[in-house]
């Protein structure tokens, strides 16, 4: 098995931080009450730039992934978002080494 990350960094509509946030707790509460397979998705606040928002996520496996994008919570998600995002950017990523929450090192 191999994890499979995401890194995403959201600038957001300015006045849209509060309803994206909103947006996020929801779509939050869903994955963690259905994907297993999801390790990590954190969400932050970047230090001095209040429209932006970094999240972190990290998959047991690609099929982890995709089985997250089918969700109803995340489909509601990249449906609703685009009210609040002026750009988003995505770094899909290979862990290769480091600390993980299953305990493992690669």
């Amino acid at each position: 098995m191999s994890t499979y990350g995401l890194f995403v960094r959201f600038t957001l509509r300015s006045g849209a931080g509060e309803a994206f946030d909103t947006l996020i707790r929801e779509t939050a509460a869903g994955i963690q009450a259905h994907e297993p397979g999801t390790l990590v998705y954190a969400c932050h606040e970047v230090e001095g730039a209040p429209n932006e928002r970094i999240f972190f996520e990290l998959y047991a496996d690609r099929a982890a992934f995709e089985e997250h994008e089918r969700q109803p919570h995340t489909r509601h998600f990249l449906t609703e978002r685009d009210k609040y995002v002026e750009k988003t950017e995505v770094d899909r990523l290979q862990p290769y080494a480091g600390k993980y929450p299953t305990g493992a090192e690669k």
